[in-house]
């Protein structure tokens, strides 16, 4: 059963942890998983992460940020314990979500490395607008091996590009929103070489979607491409100079599964960086 601890330090939350641990259970994390998630961000979180935690067993550390409220940290420390098929075994991933209160919300670097796993990587996924001069994202650019975000969560697309390819040397970024158009990169590949002549791209979908689109023909193509966008929730429709591309087979990934295919990439992805700098 899942402990709610108020007002607590660390060491309690780990003393929790170890509570938590069933005998039996073995630890098998593969990482761990930090998630920066905003309020109104938390329960779209917390539905993410319920589909991940037998694909990737890890620690989980959830940071909500809570400025207003009296310094001090709260916790929810769960541990989810999973049958090894076959096997009368079971995987243990843990879970703990913070409420960072008062000053404790500007801090988030120096609360995440004592409950880090030592030797392990370490992924953070931001949910929301990046704080680009803010300390949050600083620190936990500092202690992350690599940064998930998904553009179509920001606002001042596609100008936001520009601070995003700041962090390229400093950790390695991916994007959910480009995962999302591989389908449709594949399409326009397909079209090779007629494509070498393309003058606009016209995409019905997410700003920052279809943007990258553009970008990565512009990078590939070095040259312009415009870009006539139609806002839509998904990528529904594209067309290359008025020509209707054909949809990708296959429907449309969970979001566990986008987040999960981006647990599995550890390298830089240089054909995105190029995508996002001709995005801009």
């Amino acid at each position: 059963m899942a402990q709610t601890l108020t007002n607590t330090t660390l060491a309690a939350v780990e003393r929790a942890l170890n509570e938590e641990r069933e005998e039996g259970a073995q630890r098998t994390s593969v990482m761990t998983h930090v998630v920066w998630a905003p309020p109104s961000w938390l329960k779209a979180a917390e539905r993410t992460l319920a589909g991940l935690s037998e694909r990737h067993p890890s620690r989980t550390i959830l940071l909500t940020p809570a400025p207003r409220r009296k310094d001090g940290i709260d916790a929810l420390v769960d541990v989810r314990e999973f049958v090894v098929e076959g096997s009368s075994r079971c995987i243990a991933s843990e879970v703990v979500e913070l409420t960072l209160k008062g000053t404790r919300a500007r801090v988030p670097g120096s609360i995440v490395v004592p409950l880090l796993i030592t030797d392990l990587p370490v992924f953070c996924r931001w949910r929301g607008d990046p704080a680009w001069d803010g300390a949050e994202l600083e620190q936990l650019v500092g202690v992350v091996d690599r940064l998930v975000v998904d553009s179509a969560e920001w606002e001042g697309l596609p100008g936001a590009y520009e601070r995003l390819a700041e962090l390229f040397d400093r950790v390695v970024v991916s994007d959910i929103a480009w995962t999302r158009t591989h389908g449709w990169r594949v399409q326009l590949a397909a079209l090779w070489p007629e494509i070498r002549r393309l003058d606009r791209l016209d995409v019905t979908g997410p700003l920052a979607d279809a943007s990258l689109l553009a970008g990565w023909l512009r990078s590939r193509l070095r040259r312009d491409v415009e870009l006539s966008h139609k806002p839509a929730k998904a990528l529904l429709r594209m067309a290359a100079d008025g020509v209707t591309v054909d949809t990708p087979p296959g429907g449309a990934p969970s979001p566990s599964d986008l987040l999960s295919e981006q647990l599995d990439v550890f390298s830089r992805d240089r054909i995105y960086e190029a995508a996002v700098r001709a995005a801009e």
